[in-house]
């Protein structure tokens, strides 16, 4: 009889363990939920993949790279600087674009800006891009403008309300958010010509080429319920708005086990795909839904809706949707 209760209480704790690490949306699925250091891997991994690698002398003056799909940074190099103090010899040049939606999601970099009134909604984008200089390591600034041409063609042609956005880390949830530029050189800091954006930067980092979604419609605050054990640190959920394809939007905040876009600015009757992603043994775990927003539409996505994907095939199936 001894023996008999040793082996029940084990049982009754392996099973108590595996219910604490381990979740279930139906009666034959278990899994495990990755960690928020997992997803964050998998995202960081992704942007890894986009950084192309330049190097520079200061003492060249105006120095431009091509990049892959055809941009040209033009960095001036008498006018970085070290803590204030001008910067001379080899100068590392780390440079990342993005143009679609499947690489907007896998790194985690939605384009949703913020508007005046403080809300967020979504941004059409003519291209995001990050540029950092560094020597020996050190960050470095700069005192005078980068310049970037970038072809129209990338995103659709080209788009005179286009203006320049930064991107700005929340301190506190780690997000990036687009503001619009300060002092942004004549119009907005772009301006389109001869197929090609000019955008000129103050600064070094994250800057896009955007302007605001337009839709006439009424608006509507949505929700998103993603599978049991999945919340805002080891998942995410994004809008792809049908018909916009260098533009992704997020439901960036998390309360009572939902998701949502909480600032109301998703338009009634717009039909779009819904994103649920996360993490599973270093792959992609995802789901996609097809959605036509209702007023206070409630999106749900359980476990057995989700598939497994390499980083390649998600940016695949992502700006493969219509």
């Amino acid at each position: 009889m001894k023996q008999f209760k040793n082996i029940l209480g084990l049982t009754l704790l392996a099973a108590l363990t595996l219910t604490s690490c381990k979740t279930q949306d139906d009666a034959d699925v278990f899994f495990e939920t990755p960690t928020a250091q997992e997803f964050a891997n998998l995202q960081d991994n992704a942007l890894e993949d986009l950084k192309q690698e330049f190097t520079m002398n200061a003492e060249d003056g105006n120095v431009t790279f091509t990049s892959e799909n055809g941009v040209d940074i033009t960095i001036p190099g008498s006018c970085l600087t070290l803590d204030g103090n001008s910067v001379t010899g080899q100068v590392d040049i780390t440079y990342v674009e993005v143009f679609d939606r499947g690489n907007m999601l896998t790194t985690d970099k939605p384009t949703m800006g913020i508007t005046p009134g403080g809300d967020r909604a979504l941004l059409i984008s003519g291209g995001e891009f990050m540029i950092e200089a560094t020597q020996d390591g050190e960050l470095l600034d700069t005192t005078c403008n980068i310049i970037l041409s970038v072809p129209t063609s990338l995103t659709g042609g080209p788009d005179n309300e286009m203006t320049l956005w930064d991107g700005v880390i929340n301190p506190e949830t780690g997000d990036l958010e687009w503001r619009a530029a300060d002092n942004a050189t004549g119009q907005g800091g772009v301006f389109a010509e001869g197929g090609e954006y000019y955008a000129f930067l103050q600064q070094f980092g994250w800057t896009n080429i955007d302007r605001f979604f337009s839709d006439p419609r009424p608006k509507t605050t949505i929700w998103a319920q993603a599978p049991t054990g999945y919340d805002y640190t080891n998942s995410a959920v994004y809008l792809s708005y049908d018909g916009e394809d260098t533009g992704l939007a997020a439901l960036d905040t998390f309360e009572d086990g939902l998701f949502s876009e909480h600032y109301g600015q998703i338009p009634i009757g717009l039909e779009c795909h819904a994103i649920f992603v996360t993490e599973q043994d270093g792959m992609w775990r995802y789901a996609i839904k097809s959605v036509t927003i209702a007023a206070d539409h409630v999106i749900t996505f359980t476990f057995a809706e989700t598939s497994l994907a390499t980083e390649a095939e998600l940016i695949a199936l992502i700006n493969g949707l219509p």
